[in-house]
């Protein structure tokens, strides 16, 4: 359904996955990758948004790089740059504000890409107006952002079982959302672990509490967008 597309990132050429929706009032997305990389997974994702109204774009942040292993996913986590990373998400916003036509959008992540959502959402307070992490993650100290300067709405998704964001650190982190005054739900999943939506992981995937969270996202976006 959707297509590889090319475009301008603060003077560079960026890449990303784009998936239009036929939909006369489609509103839009950024889907931020895991850090396994612009992946199938990714791509129907964006593909699931254009069959549900929404045209969504998931920007390359690995410049065509994907990893198959978890070490290897890490190496390439670690290894990106946070300030290129921050240019071809800023970049993905402007492609669809001017794909579009639109003035506002919503941004979603997974894992690394839901920490990294919620690093645009700050970034780009100006445009980004809902944000959706799926079990986010921001693993370098340097990159955790500036709270203060967000002011879309949060509906965060978060596993129970989780090792690597747990409940305590869900807790923590809309404790902070709260005393900022931040309008945000963050919903903790009984039984299940991160990456529950991935239905490439069927070791850890759990369609009955994706198809919950993939529901409560269209929702949250269609009211917030």
């Amino acid at each position: 359904m959707g297509e590889i597309i090319s475009f301008k990132s603060n003077g560079t050429d960026a890449s990303g996955y784009f998936a239009k929706s036929d939909a006369p009032d489609a509103k839009s997305v950024v889907v931020i990758q895991e850090w396994w990389g612009l992946v199938d997974h990714i791509k129907n994702v964006c593909d699931r948004f254009a069959t549900a109204g929404f045209n969504a774009l998931a920007p390359d942040l690995y410049n065509g790089r994907v990893a198959r292993e978890p070490d290897e996913a890490a190496k390439e986590m670690m290894a990106m740059q946070m300030s290129d990373a921050a240019k071809v998400m800023s970049g993905a916003v402007d492609e669809l504000l001017r794909r579009t036509g639109s003035d506002k959008v919503g941004v979603t992540g997974f894992c690394m890409g839901g920490g990294l959502a919620l690093v645009l959402a700050c970034q780009r307070p100006d445009v980004v107006k809902a944000v959706v992490p799926f079990y986010g993650i921001i693993p370098w100290q340097d990159a955790k952002p500036d709270y203060s300067k967000l002011s879309a709405k949060v509906l965060g998704h978060y596993a129970a079982m989780d090792g690597y964001f747990t409940p305590e650190g869900v807790k923590a982190f809309e404790g902070e959302l709260n005393a900022l005054n931040k309008e945000n739900e963050l919903i903790i999943y009984d039984g299940v672990d991160h990456a529950f939506f991935n239905d490439d992981r069927p070791e850890v995937y759990n369609k009955a509490i994706a198809e919950i969270a993939w529901q409560r996202t269209l929702d949250f976006f269609r009211e917030n967008i």
